[in-house]
């Protein structure tokens, strides 16, 4: 098989107060230092490989390093330790209401945010109709986006997104959003870019979910891969450690 994704001893650390400045009692002591005060490692010593076509779902509880695994994957956050390689584009589900532009139309904001995603201007043109479509917002074209509601704006986010052709698609509790018939459309959506060959890469809480898309799991705890195993036995395992101690 082929890899989509590389993860190799990967780490990434945080400051713990609210500028993140270093003291330059700090600097001084050395850029080598690798436990500086007030700083916390969010993910330290991950490895694993995801193949291409494979669906993984990451659990954990908040606070384990899951979101911030998802973001080094998207390129948004650099690692400090380690190495991550994705082979092709990623499809972002992450925060998918971030870069709209409130002034700016639905009409306006589907092309901008297409474009900053890879989009052709032919292809925005060819497949505008369909965004807008399943976005249901045929009415609202011409509206402002900061006069849509919530749900407004998650389904045209969505609908975007999904509208890509990139190889990989990271998801992040996207689909804890919206209505039932909205969150309808979504499975059936995901469902036909998995059977298109897309590789899914998965963080959620929902344990219906991910054992409905996932084949495989990855177990964050304490910023540290637990287990990488099969999707049922990862869920088990987690819930069993999630129990209150009798």
């Amino acid at each position: 098989m082929t890899a989509a994704i590389e993860v190799d001893g990967l780490g990434v650390r945080f400051r713990r107060n609210r500028r993140g400045r270093r003291s330059f009692k700090d600097l001084f002591a050395g850029a080598s230092r690798r436990n500086r005060p007030g700083e916390f490692w969010a993910l330290r010593d991950v490895s694993f490989t995801v193949q291409q076509g494979e669906s993984i779902g990451v659990v954990g509880r908040n606070g384990q390093g899951k979101s911030t695994l998802l973001r080094l994957v998207a390129k948004v956050l650099l690692p400090d330790e380690g190495t991550v390689t994705v082979y092709g584009g990623v499809a972002p589900l992450i925060e998918i209401t971030g870069g709209f532009v409130g002034d700016l139309t639905v009409r306006e904001n589907v092309r901008l945010t297409a474009g900053l995603h890879g989009m052709s201007k032919a292809e925005v043109s060819r497949r505008y109709d369909d965004i807008i479509a399943f976005a249901e917002l045929e009415d609202f074209q011409d509206a402002p986006y900061k006069h849509l509601s919530n749900g407004m704006k998650v389904r045209l986010a969505f609908s975007v997104v999904s509208q890509l052709d990139e190889p990989i698609l990271l998801v992040d509790e996207v689909l804890a959003v919206g209505d039932k018939a909205f969150r309808d459309k979504c499975y059936k959506r995901i469902d036909e870019l998995l059977a298109d060959g897309r590789t899914l890469f998965f963080v959620s809480h929902n344990e219906r979910d991910l054992r409905r898309f996932c084949t495989r799991g990855l177990y964050l705890n304490k910023g540290a891969l637990v287990l990488d195993a099969g999707i049922n036995e990862v869920l088990d395992r987690y819930n069993a450690d999630s129990m209150p101690a009798a």
